[in-house]
């Protein structure tokens, strides 16, 4: 992210806030926006100024996306603000000429259902504002905007939709703002039909196809399908429907409603948690998991939860194994501040459940009954992070054993196979002195490639 863009673009808009109240009113006011405590003496223009220098890099995305809520520059401003803030998603490209394809195709379809909520999705992606002076001084619409209630609207048979993508700058957006203008013509706001959503999506992801992308229903909302963009060589499962974690014992479970897969924790329900609340399109954020465990054990006070959910989590880690706790240590204390909306960090993850035991099923048993650590990550992606002690490649003697280092193998290419990304780490080095950098290094990495902001 190029900081120092964003903070040049970001410095007189801030600093033009102080107009905007009193004196007494600048504190409320910088805390709105996640600014530091302006000084309490000066001019409001050198207190403001000096709260902003004093926001580190880190604060800045923050800042930004308060600022645009709150006080919205032009959409010209906003637009290069948000392509800064935009600049690590891991979305998919999508190259100009399948844009032009796209558009094509919908040279003959319907681009809405809705006109009123079209025009505020043009709105809230592209520039419609104009700069004829004259135009506005004798009060008659002009720019962009009108041309569109003409050649859109009133006339349709006017401008097809290749033209209007080439008037809006379409195919020289970026990736992430070309992703999110079909995802929101897909949208149910825009067009409240499903039968409607099903057949813009099949007409478009006949091109979209052809660069290895396709929209795909990721969720609901309100009853209809909502469509994300998505890489066909990601791998994406279903959604989670029961979380089983936090247990270093085989938990002894039982279906209490088979029809609508209701699981019930039959003893030591102390020793095993289940998440049953629905995992949408956002993964499993830990402020998400923080509000259940406080409604399900009755904590009102949120940091009073926080504390007693982390403590319950390390709780759950083997013993026998410092390298495990250490990875968790080193997650929240790298990232802290930022932690309750990045993906939780789950320990002792059941993936299959088996009421028999490996000896009872035999050689068809499941290989990998539970994960070390699994991470729920938005648009579907499962990561399962390993750490591998000596039990992974060795015998009890200590011994290296060809045949429980190919299990392990076997195990991850299954994985691999059905939608889940793979991490390992040795234990060695999660015992070295530089290991809780490493560790922060690795997820700063992680999240960089699927696209979650860190800050």
């Amino acid at each position: 992210m190029d900081y120092a863009q964003l903070r040049n673009l970001l410095e007189p808009l801030v600093t033009g806030l102080k107009d905007a109240g009193t004196h007494t009113m600048l504190p409320t006011l910088c805390e709105e926006l996640g600014l530091p405590a302006p000084a309490a003496d000066g001019s409001k223009r050198e207190r403001i100024t000096a709260s902003f220098d004093a926001a580190t890099d880190r604060d800045l995305p923050g800042i930004a996306c308060k600022l645009l809520i709150r006080h919205p520059p032009t959409s010209a401003l906003r637009n290069q603000i948000q392509d800064i803030l935009w600049s690590e998603s891991a979305c998919p490209p999508i190259p100009k000429r399948y844009r032009r394809e796209v558009a094509r195709r919908l040279n003959s379809e319907d681009l809405y259902i809705d006109a009123r909520r079209f025009d505020d999705l043009l709105e809230r992606l592209w520039i419609l504002d104009t700069d004829d002076w004259m135009g506005l001084l004798s009060g008659k619409p002009a720019g962009l905007r009108a041309e569109i209630q003409q050649h859109v609207h009133r006339d349709p048979e006017d401008w097809p939709a290749e033209i209007l993508f080439d008037q809006l700058g379409a195919f020289d957006a970026s990736d992430r703002r070309f992703a999110l203008f079909l995802e929101e013509l897909a949208s149910a706001e825009v067009r409240p039909d499903e039968a409607a959503q099903r057949h813009f999506i099949a007409c478009i992801n006949e091109s979209l196809r052809g660069c290895g992308v396709e929209l795909r229903e990721t969720d609901s909302k309100g009853g209809y399908p909502v469509f994300s963009l998505v890489s066909l060589h990601m791998a994406v499962k279903g959604r989670p429907k029961n979380l089983i974690f936090a247990s270093p014992e085989k938990p002894d479970l039982r279906f209490s409603d088979a029809l609508d897969n209701d699981v019930e924790i039959v003893t030591n329900a102390d020793k095993v948690l289940v998440y049953d609340r629905s995992i949408g399109n956002d993964g499993l954020r830990w402020n998400d998991l923080q509000q259940w465990w406080s409604e399900v054990e009755h904590i009102a006070d949120a940091t009073q939860a926080k504390r007693s959910l982390y403590a319950r989590l390390k709780a759950s880690l083997p013993q026998n194994s410092p390298p495990q706790t250490l990875l968790l240590d080193a997650f929240f204390e790298g990232f802290r501040s930022a932690v309750p909306t990045l993906p939780a960090l789950l320990p002792e993850v059941w993936l299959h459940w088996d009421p028999r035991t490996v000896r009872e099923r035999g050689p068809d048993a499941l290989l990998r009954f539970r994960m070390d650590f699994l991470l729920l990550l938005p648009q579907g992606v499962r990561v399962v992070i390993e750490v591998d002690g000596k039990h992974h490649y060795a015998d009890t003697t200590g011994s290296a054993d060809v045949q429980r280092y190919a299990q392990m193998v076997r195990a991850d290419r299954e994985l691999k196979l059905t939608g889940y990304e793979v991490f390992r780490f040795g234990a060695a080095e999660l015992q070295l002195p530089s290991a809780k950098a490493d560790v922060k290094a690795f997820f700063e990495a992680l999240f960089k490639r699927y696209g979650v902001p860190t800050h």
